[in-house]
């Protein structure tokens, strides 16, 4: 973490009101660090912006996890390309270490690190009840352990800050650790996590916090990213004992009703209110709405529409007849007045709104269905696709109105396991790291090539008569992680560029 970062983070908690009740909240950074953390009340503010600096970083992590693989592409503008070097880099793999997306990323995590880190330290010395205090040190230890289960595989190895600086100049001697140790950093956290939180809170306020359910399902899909599969079964195993089930209806994971938020299968999303003015909307209705849509999309002709995160031709291809979860996750096109536009759209949080722009939808990050699969991955890596590794992958596909699989081995199940985590978590963004997870970078850039000459052959959506660069859809092995920022490495040279950057 640069210098000049450890300043910014330092003076500003980056909270903000929220009528979510638990994100609803006065701003410590008007009454000075030194004066607050002091009571329980305080310590929840802080812990709440957290919370809110999570939101942050959500609203773009549709680039990482969706546009850089083969689920999604975009709308392209051929009268404005001003995305080019950033956002739209993400779809053609030219990213470089100078991409502004790319020191956001960082930055806002870091930020948010430090926030974490300064909490955990001034608690300590707070007037709390005991429960009080293991919550709070439960959901922080798991928002950290998330953060950095990003970034490990975002960016390979990263520097781990555990605590905060009394002053930034040794800031200038943080090197990136090995990923081992940041997994096992994780791994930490998230087993203090799962002891310190409920497995449910009482209060209606708390509800959408993290929960025991949530720091165990990270935990075991830790364990299977790193493929310690004995370890990601037991772990995985325990969150089907704490009450969670699927939803009978697919499409009831993304209805932002009251009555549907944070629903029986949810078992973490980060949180988000709008219909509002209190700055905690959401807005990824507009943001993957096609951009000449104008109203026909979103109900309001006066938003903007981004025209991205576009689903392929691959992904709409992948469905199988009858999957009902096609129909509620995209759209093939869409009409306006008299025209249909052959402009595919995700529709999972598409939904009625009051204000222009200001959406309720959550974003989901761990469901129960996600456990199951990965409890499906887990069973057949080690023992082959036995029956039980067989019953829960079936039980995502009976939702979906599809048959039962019987894969004949080890491999074929590997592969049908994939597919259905590609469908059933569609435009959720664990589709990149789920091919990193199953492949080597070798494999991955020849899996995305393959891809990429494809989408050349026959683009998703028209561009307009504006060509292909000769660098678009270029896969090569180093491309597996994203670059470090130009600026960081400027500042401390010690992190060092990830190769081929």
């Amino acid at each position: 973490m640069k210098k000049a970062t450890i300043l910014g983070i330092a003076l500003a908690l980056c909270l903000s009101s929220c009528s979510e009740d638990f994100l609803n909240q006065t701003d410590p950074t008007k009454v000075g660090v030194g004066l607050f953390y002091k009571n329980e009340e305080q310590v929840k503010q802080a812990l709440s912006g957290v919370y809110s600096q999570i939101q942050v970083v959500t609203n773009t992590g549709y680039l990482f996890g969706e546009f850089q693989t083969d689920n999604t592409t975009i709308d392209l503008n051929p009268s404005d390309r001003g995305g080019a070097g950033g956002w739209e880099a993400f779809e053609f793999a030219t990213v470089n270490s100078g991409n502004g997306e790319i020191a956001t990323l960082w930055n806002n995590y870091y930020a948010a690190m430090y926030n974490c880190n300064l909490t955990l330290e001034k608690m300590v010395d707070a007037t709390m009840s005991e429960t009080g205090r293991k919550e709070v040190e439960g959901q922080l230890k798991f928002l950290r352990a998330y953060m950095y289960f990003n970034l490990v595989q975002y960016f390979g190895d990263v520097v781990i800050v555990t605590s905060t600086l009394v002053v930034p100049d040794p800031a200038f001697d943080l090197v990136r650790s090995p990923q081992a140790d940041v997994w096992a950093q994780i791994e930490k956290d998230l087993k203090d996590a799962a002891a310190a939180l409920p497995a449910k809170y009482t209060a209606a306020g708390d509800k959408g916090r993290v929960t025991k359910g949530a720091a165990l399902s990270l935990l075991g899909k830790a364990y299977l990213t790193q493929k310690k599969y004995a370890d990601a079964t037991a772990t995985l195993k325990e969150v089907t004992t704490l009450g969670y089930a699927l939803n009978p209806n697919y499409a009831d994971n993304f209805d932002p009703s009251p009555a549907k938020k944070n629903g029986v299968e949810s078992i973490f999303e980060i949180q988000y209110q709008g219909d509002n003015d209190l700055g905690e909307w959401s807005n990824f209705q507009y943001v993957f709405a096609p951009r000449v849509s104008k109203g026909a999309v979103t109900g309001f002709a006066a938003g903007t529409n981004g025209g991205r995160n576009v689903p392929t031709n691959d992904i709409m291809a992948a469905y199988e007849k009858g999957d009902l979860r096609k129909d509620l996750s995209l759209k093939p096109n869409f009409k306006l007045d008299t025209t249909t536009y052959k402009v595919p759209y995700v529709i999972k949080y598409s939904y009625p709104h009051t204000i222009v722009n200001r959406t309720n939808s959550n974003w989901p990050v761990l469901r129960y269905a996600d456990v199951l699969l990965m409890l499906s991955e887990a069973i057949n890596e080690q023992s082959g696709p036995t029956a039980e590794a067989l019953g829960y992958l079936n039980q995502i596909r009976k939702r979906a109105g599809l048959a039962d699989l019987a894969p004949a081995d080890k491999v074929a199940f590997r592969t049908a396991v994939l597919k259905e985590r590609r469908l059933e978590l569609a435009f959720e963004n664990h589709r990149w790291f789920d091919l990193k997870r199953t492949k080597t970078p070798a494999e991955w850039a020849a899996f995305m090539n393959a891809h990429g000459a494809q989408e050349r052959a026959n683009p998703t959506v028209a561009r307009g008569n504006v060509p292909f660069n000769s660098t678009d859809y270029v896969y090569t092995e180093n491309e597996y992680f994203l670059p470090l920022p130009a600026p960081q490495i400027l500042i401390n040279p010690k992190l060092a560029q990830n190769p081929g950057y």
